[in-house]
C-alpha cells in the first residue's frame, strides 16, 4: 500500500507581527498546502492521507475556516484519516463536534477521535489512532497500541501526536510523551507522528511529517509531506519527503564591516528567487551612501517577498567626513551628527543610529533641486 502522512496544519492560525497584508496570505497559505496534498494524493494514487494532530491552530475558529479546510480535502477522494493534536484536542466541546454540527465532515474523512482500531480492508490497512482529549496529558497515549487487536493481513499503522521520550525534549509542542519503541512493542508497520514542525526519522517505522507549510525559522526539514510505501504487513516502509510548501522561511545573519560586505548581500537578496519569509539579523557599521543603498534594497526585497522583518539594532552608522561635507552640516548641525555617532555605542544606541539616519535624509531631502543627491 501506498499513502501520505502529513500533520501540523494548524489552519487558522494567525501572522499579526507580519502585517495586514502578509499576515492574511500566510494564513491563506496552510489552506492552500491541503489543496496540494489532494493533489498529490491522486497524482500518487495513495490509499489514504494520515493526519498525524493540529489540523486546526485553535478550537475558535471560524466556521467559515472549518467549512473551508474540509472543503480542500476534495480532489482526493480518501479516506483522509485525522487525529486531534494539542492545539485542537478532542475536548467534550470541540471543533471537532462543531465540524459534526454544521454537517462540515465528508465522507471521504474518517475522524479518529477515540483510541480504538480503524479497520480499511479494502485499502488493506489498520489504523490505531491515540487522540488528545486535552491539551497536555502526561501518560502516554500510544500505550494501548501494545495490546490492540488487528486482522493479520492488514498493515498495521500508528497515529500519534507527541513528543518521543528522550529524544525531542525541546521545540516540540507539547509535554504528550510516546514512547521511543512504541513502533516494535506494537508491532507497527509505521507509527505516523506529529508535533515536531519539521520532518524526522526516529527509527526505520517512526516518522515525524512536520508541517507541510513552513512557519518558523528553522531548517529542520518543513514543508513537506511524507510518502510511504509497504509492501506487505512486516515489510520496512520505504518513505520518501515530497515538498509542498510555498513560502521558504529564511534567517539570515549579516555582518556588514567593509563596502564589498554590503554589496555581496544586496545581490544575494537580489538573487533570491521564490517568494519567501525572511528575517535578517544585520550588523556591523555603513556610511550615509551604503545605509541608503541597504535602505533601498531591503525596500525592494519588501515588495517581492511574503515577508520581511529585521533587526539592525546591532548595525552603526557612522557618516564620513565627506557623508558631512555632502550635507553640508555645519555648526551646531555638525556637533549633533557627532554626538549621535558617539551615542550609537551607548545603551540608546538604536536610538542614536535611527535619529542619525532621519537626520541625514532631511539634510539631504532640503538639498536645492539642482544638488546631485
Amino acid at each position: 500500500m501506498k499513502f501520505l502522512h502529513t500533520a501540523d496544519w494548524q489552519i487558522g492560525r494567525q501572522y499579526e507581527r507580519f502585517g495586514p497584508e502578509d499576515g492574511p496570505a500566510l494564513a491563506e497559505a496552510r489552506l492552500a498546502a491541503v489543496e496540494r496534498i489532494a493533489k498529490l494524493a491522486v497524482a500518487e494514487n495513495v490509499d489514504a492521507v494520515l493526519v498525524a494532530g493540529d489540523v486546526f491552530d485553535a478550537q475558535t475558529v471560524s466556521d467559515r475556516t472549518v467549512r473551508r479546510l474540509f472543503n480542500a480535502t476534495e480532489e482526493f477522494a480518501g479516506p483522509w484519516i485525522m487525529i486531534p493534536g494539542n492545539h485542537d484536542a478532542a475536548l467534550a466541546e470541540s471543533v471537532w463536534t462543531r465540524a459534526r454540527r454544521l454537517h462540515a465532515v465528508p465522507d471521504q474523512v474518517v475522524l479518529g477521535l477515540d483510541p480504538e482500531p480503524l479497520l480499511f480492508p479494502a485499502q488493506g490497512f489498520a489504523v490505531l489512532p491515540a487522540p488528545l482529549t486535552q491539551r497536555h496529558t502526561y501518560g502516554d497515549l500510544t500505550a494501548w497500541f501494545d495490546t490492540a487487536k488487528t486482522p493479520p493481513d492488514l498493515v498495521r499503522i500508528g497515529l500519534a501526536h507527541g513528543s518521543v521520550e528522550g529524544i525531542l525534549m525541546e521545540g516540540i509542542d507539547s509535554p504528550n510523551p510516546i514512547a521511543q519503541d512504541r513502533a516494535s512493542r506494537a508491532q507497527l508497520d509505521y507509527l505516523a507522528l506529529g508535533d515536531w514542525h519539521g520532518t524526522r526519522q526516529i527509527n526505520v517505522r517512526t516518522w515525524y511529517s512536520g508541517t507541510p507549510e513552513q512557519d518558523r525559522f528553522k531548517d529542520n526539514g518543513a514543508g513537506q509531506v511524507l510518502l510511504v510505501e509497504l509492501a506487505q504487513p512486516g515489510a520496512e516502509p520505504v518513505v520518501t519527503p515530497v515538498a509542498t510548501g510555498q513560502y521558504p522561511w529564511l534567517q539570515w545573519q549579516q555582518a556588514l564591516l567593509v563596502p564589498s560586505d554590503l554589496d555581496q548581500f544586496i545581490q544575494r537578496l537580489e538573487q533570491l528567487g521564490q517568494p519567501s519569509v525572511l528575517q535578517l539579523e544585520l550588523s556591523g557599521q555603513l556610511d550615509l551612501s551604503g545605509d541608503q543603498r541597504l535602505r533601498d534594497a531591503l525596500n525592494q526585497a519588501e515588495a517581492r517577498h511574503r515577508g520581511l522583518l529585521y533587526d539592525a539594532s546591532a548595525l552603526r552608522l557612522y557618516p564620513t567626513e565627506d557623508d558631512i561635507a555632502e550635507l553640508h552640516a555645519d555648526g551646531y548641525v555638525g556637533e549633533v551628527i557627532a554626538e549621535l555617532r558617539e551615542r550609537q555605542d551607548g545603551d540608546e544606541g538604536e536610538m542614536a543610529r535611527e535619529a542619525l539616519a532621519i537626520l541625514a535624509r532631511l539634510l539631504l531631502d532640503r538639498k536645492s533641486p539642482g544638488e546631485k543627491s
